[in-house]
């Protein structure tokens, strides 16, 4: 039994939901999912999957493989990628979608650096806020900020920033710091459009202190939080990566040292971890170089 292949199909009918899709997507016939799938659980001496006419589950130890098999079956696809690609020249137009602040700020001082080292590729840069549909939409990559990254597309974590609850040295001379996060009820808060107004602290041992604030300002861009919370409007919680500089600096001072809010990854996005072309491998691992070890952003 050939254990990689039958790992690929378990993973894709777990994926598809099903022996007939999984078939299709692996360009094979249904009988000869199902006799591997039958081979892998008398190899493992395990039922994997749960399954009748109507319905498919998988069992206890289906679940468990499934996760460490996604894992393997992926870095698999990406080795072959990357040797697939090794000998190919970067070459042609590579359309790239990212977050219009973290773009200003940390993308566009790369660009005439990559356009050096490869100057047969030709990039198309659109910043949007809006999570778009890279595949619908034509895009070979996506740099993306989240907490949770995606699950259906391949994706290379690029670099961390950290989200900070902060005041203007203005603010707190005028109001106080707040000591504890429900403290933060009783202050003037600058909330963000695209999370909730239930902010999620948690102290040194992990145990959470979530609190409801009361908004003076909704926005729902960065930059506009930053510009108020900058002329002592209220508080904000922004990343590193936006307000780093102004932490530094000292024209935003750091509230509540003794309670964190879950960091943030950056990440880059692409639709599939298959045949990715030398163009967009050669974006990744640029990317990933520039954000390696300390981020710029955390820097003092």
């Amino acid at each position: 039994m050939d254990r990689l292949r039958a790992l690929e199909v378990f993973v894709e009918v777990v994926r598809k939901n099903g022996f007939a899709r999984a078939a299709d997507a692996l360009e094979t016939s249904p009988a000869n999912i199902t006799r591997i799938i039958a081979d892998l659980e008398s190899h493992l001496g395990t039922r994997l999957l749960n399954r009748s006419s109507r319905k498919m589950s998988l069992t206890e130890s289906g679940d468990g493989l499934y996760e460490r098999a996604k894992v393997i079956v992926e870095d698999m696809a990406e080795i072959e990628a990357i040797a697939s690609s090794s000998s190919m020249q970067p070459r042609g137009l590579l359309r790239i979608n990212a977050p219009l602040t973290f773009g200003v700020l940390h993308l566009a001082p790369l660009w005439p650096k990559f356009m050096t080292l490869y100057p047969e590729v030709e990039l198309e840069v659109a910043l949007v806020d809006r999570i778009v549909d890279i595949v619908e939409e034509g895009y070979d990559l996506a740099v993306r900020i989240s907490r949770s990254g995606t699950a259906s597309h391949a994706a290379r974590k690029l670099a961390t920033s950290h989200n900070i609850c902060c005041a203007a040295p203005s603010y707190i001379a005028q109001f106080g710091a707040p000591q504890v996060p429900a403290d933060l009820a009783r202050h003037r808060c600058i909330g963000y459009s695209y999370s909730t107004d239930e902010w999620r602290f948690a102290d040194a041992a992990g145990q959470p202190h979530p609190v409801t604030v009361r908004c003076a300002l909704h926005v729902n861009n960065g930059d506009t939080a930053r510009a108020a919370a900058l002329a002592g409007a209220g508080i904000i919680w922004q990343p590193t990566f936006l307000i780093g500089a102004d932490l530094h600096a000292g024209r935003l001072v750091p509230l509540l040292p003794l309670f964190h809010l879950p960091d943030i990854d950056v990440l880059a996005i692409y639709p599939s971890r298959r045949h990715l072309s030398a163009k967009v491998r050669v974006m990744i691992d640029f990317l990933a170089a520039q954000f390696r070890d300390t981020p710029p952003w955390d820097l003092n």
